[in-house]
């Protein structure tokens, strides 16, 4: 349970780390050829999505179960990340770079409601603490992968193609957990 239930951290983690990671490429004309603050933005529209993703999901969560909410949002996230990797290059495409960083962190933020409810439902109170810190002390582990990911991924493949395979690490983990 504890390991389901960090997953999500995992995520958020691995996501934060890779979209500051290749920043840099995606300023280049043979990427995205975005303006810095174009990047800096990408972070922003991310957790917009979690703060949307968690008042929106939060509230189905009694509705649709822990369970059910723990997959469609781990779907949501899949999705809006791996759309992100499909980002076409040029003109005004940047906004659909955007739009699928808020679907991503709208999968994440919803993660949070799933997460936290859970381990308050299903720990017994003497464990909760340790078991919250455990849980949510594994976004540092999805920061360590996507640290490494990026750093092979950037320097083993052109930047045109760099870039998106880094965000492809994401849904393939989701993949696999589903």
């Amino acid at each position: 349970l504890v390991m389901a239930l960090g997953v999500a951290w995992i995520l958020d983690g691995l996501e934060i780390t890779i979209a500051a990671n290749v920043g840099p490429d995606l300023t280049q004309k043979a990427t995205l050829g975005m303006s810095a603050g174009g990047v800096a933005d990408i972070a922003t529209w991310y957790l917009v999505g979690e703060v949307i993703g968690a008042l929106f999901f939060g509230r189905l969560s009694d509705k649709l179960g822990r369970r059910n909410l723990f997959m469609i949002t781990l779907g949501v996230y899949l999705i809006g990340s791996g759309l992100t990797a499909a980002t076409p290059a040029g003109g005004k495409w940047f906004i659909f770079l955007y739009f699928t960083r808020i679907i991503a962190g709208m999968g994440i933020g919803g993660e949070y409601a799933a997460i936290n409810s859970a381990i308050d439902e299903m720990i017994p109170a003497k464990f909760r603490g340790r078991v919250d810190l455990a849980v949510n002390g594994t976004y540092w582990a999805g920061a360590i992968i996507g640290t490494a990911v990026t750093l092979w991924v950037l320097n083993h493949v052109t930047p045109g193609w760099g870039w998106r395979i880094a965000f492809l690490v994401g849904p393939v983990l989701a993949l696999v957990i589903i």
